[in-house]
């Protein structure tokens, strides 16, 4: 198998190089630290599984993800994330993904994903597939966190953690005007007046 990993942080490409390295079923593995240094590689290569990391310093990962989807439609995709699973894996899986794990799995679940992936196959923990299963129990009565983009909703998560929009704009790599944007959209959409009760809100809906 040919791997491309995409993460910006040197030392977990290190880590993943090494365990994809000892795991012996890997013939190339190359990596990019930025979404537009993956679609290069991308189109430059061949590649069996991608492993992407959802937070990266140009874009958004969900937003490569689509867009990998679009010029390789059978491309497998692993979502790679600091976040435990839950919607973002759900945004993940919908967008194309053909499986979500947290930087925190072992090894073996890692080269599972990969191997299943590989194989054309979807990868879900058990926690992954109990989310998915919540999420297509309410679709009739749909929360209004689900309406927001993916920027947005990562606006919401940031600003219910306590984040303020520049404190937000540095983790997103984005300008704080730009920040300001996603969170007047989310403030309209949800029909909620401050941060309050933003994080009012997500924490009654389990997103903080």
């Amino acid at each position: 198998m040919n791997v491309l990993i995409v993460d910006d942080h040197a030392i977990v490409r290190q880590g993943l190089r090494q365990i994809l390295t000892e795991s012996g079923k890997i013939d190339l593995i190359a990596e990019a630290e930025s979404g537009g240094e993956a679609m290069r590689q991308l189109r430059e290569g061949e590649w069996s599984v991608v492993v992407l990391d959802i937070s990266l310093p140009d874009r958004n990962g969900i937003e490569v993800l689509k867009q990998i989807r679009k010029e390789r439609p059978k491309l497998p995709v692993l979502m790679l994330s600091m976040h435990e699973e839950g919607l973002y894996a759900i945004r993940a899986l919908k967008a194309g993904a053909f499986g979500y794990i947290t930087k925190q799995s072992a090894p073996n679940e890692l080269m599972a994903a990969i191997n299943q992936a590989a194989r054309g196959r979807k990868y879900l923990t058990p926690a992954v597939a109990e989310a998915m299963a919540e999420s297509l129990g309410t679709d009739h009565d749909r929360p209004l966190h689900e309406t927001l983009s993916d920027r947005e909703y990562q606006t919401l998560r940031l600003i219910a953690s306590g984040k303020s929009l520049t404190d937000a704009a540095e983790e997103m790599h984005l300008s704080v005007k730009t920040v300001s944007v996603y969170r007047g959209r989310l403030l309209q959409k949800m029909k909620l007046k401050n941060n309050a009760e933003v994080t009012h809100y997500a924490i009654k809906n389990g997103l903080a």
